[in-house]
């Protein structure tokens, strides 16, 4: 015999809360390698380091990072930003 399962309103808004709860949790916008892309552009390299614009060229400026110009796009290596992520929760 089959047994169904309702899911209520209730349900659902609960579901919902626990998965943006998981989705807002640092760390979480790091993706395993091999779901990532090699190449990131610049807001997506301040993304993952939660950084402005500035602090970004700075740390290009710097050579904290690494960083490749194609046309007017400025292009970072994924791996060389986690490194510069990881360095940052070390020093902390």
């Amino acid at each position: 015999m089959i047994t169904l399962d309702f899911i209520t309103k209730e349900d659902f808004e609960q579901f919902k809360f626990e998965l943006f709860a998981e989705l807002r949790r640092p760390g979480q916008r790091l993706h395993k390698r091999s779901e990532q892309k090699e190449w990131l552009k610049s807001y997506e390299a301040r993304s993952l380091l939660s950084i402005s614009h500035g602090t970004l060229q700075s740390y290009r400026n710097n050579g904290m990072l690494k960083f490749n110009k194609v046309g007017g796009l400025i292009y970072c290596k994924y791996e060389d930003v986690i490194s510069l992520v990881e360095g940052e929760k070390k020093n902390s």
